[in-house]
């Protein structure tokens, strides 16, 4: 049943998730790790009468990094673009240009055979996203959210004027985005006013590292990460942002919500672990996808195991279980 199950998959995301109409030309870009998840993709769009073009590019050192500009440039031609290589690009400039051109985008970063095979993916997501939806609406109507945990985080992000996002793992029209099978609601904070104490004690399902060993926490002052402290996944991290050498890959970029409920336990995966009911993740770097200003060559989320979460002063989330009735299931 294993092939079964992956060319089930497959047709789930060109159907149901890309909305692939017959006679659009969709783009596949993968690496070379991901060729046999490309093919059963390129077999799908098939079957819908569309025509199906896979780029292979080599793996991009982190998360977030560029495409080469060969692959940018067929991004730009695309009806729809799915995107699945090891190292995530839904964040980078070629990705946003592609949706200010008029393209949808699915990014399914680190997309494996096992995952085609995933229980998330058969989610009901047009029952899902009207809640999703309402998330987003939520956080773009608060001015403050504040995170607390009994780990010991405490922090507050300023949200005034921001727009929520509810990615719904769903694209029908031209400039559409979402991130699948993690149905999320996310938001980017401004970074004035964005301070506190944040203990991660769940994944980092980026930059190759998975399910955290130890708790990392992070100090952050109007947005920006003053001090890192853990053990070796907090030490890699700081080696990573200092490669850079530049202070805007340590601005919190995202504050998001899982609300997959048939991902209910992180693994260290990307696609899992941001959809994950009722946990909250937090992101560095990169915001201007989201609706942010910051660009950096970098993007990355932190993941909480549980929190509370409560939008100018109203408790929304608290232990995994949605407390607002207009977003709870």
């Amino acid at each position: 049943m294993t092939l079964v199950e992956e060319i089930e998959g497959a047709n789930i995301i060109a159907n149901r998730i890309a909305n692939v109409e017959p006679g659009e030309h969709v783009l596949i870009v993968g690496d070379w790790q991901s060729g046999a998840v490309t093919e059963r993709l390129a077999a799908a769009v098939h079957t819908l009468n569309a025509e199906a073009s896979v780029a292979l590019m080599e793996p991009r050192e982190y998360d977030g990094n560029e495409p080469p500009e060969t692959v940018a440039a067929a991004m730009s031609e695309a009806d729809v673009i799915i995107l699945v290589p090891t190292r995530a690009i839904a964040h980078s400039a070629a990705a946003n240009r592609s949706l200010e051109e008029g393209a949808r985008v699915v990014a399914m970063g680190k997309l494996s055979l096992e995952e085609l095979r995933a229980d998330g993916l058969r989610t009901d997501f047009e029952e899902l996203a009207p809640k999703v939806r309402e998330m987003g609406h939520l956080l773009s109507s608060a001015e403050t959210a504040r995170l607390t945990a009994a780990n010991g985080t405490d922090v507050t992000f300023a949200l005034g004027g921001r727009e929520g996002n509810g990615l719904t793992c769903t694209v029908a029209e031209p400039g559409d985005f979402t991130v699948a099978y993690c149905a999320e609601a996310d938001i980017t904070p401004v970074a004035e006013g964005t301070n506190g104490r944040i203990v991660f004690d769940g994944s980092i399902p980026n930059l190759g590292i998975g399910m955290l060993e130890d708790n990392i926490v992070v100090e952050i002052e109007d947005g920006n990460v003053t001090c890192i402290d853990g053990g070796q996944e907090a030490r890699k991290v700081e080696r990573i942002w200092a490669e850079y050498d530049d202070p805007a890959v340590r601005q919190a970029a995202e504050l998001a919500v899982g609300m997959n409920p048939r991902c209910t336990e992180l693994n260290g995966g990307f696609l899992n672990d941001h959809g994950v009911f009722g946990t909250v993740h937090v992101g560095f770097g990169t915001s201007s996808n989201l609706g942010g200003e910051n660009r950096t060559p970098l993007h990355f989320d932190i993941t909480l195991q549980s929190a509370t979460l409560e939008l100018d002063g109203e408790t929304v989330l608290q232990d995994r279980e949605f407390k607002d009735p207009s977003v709870s299931l």
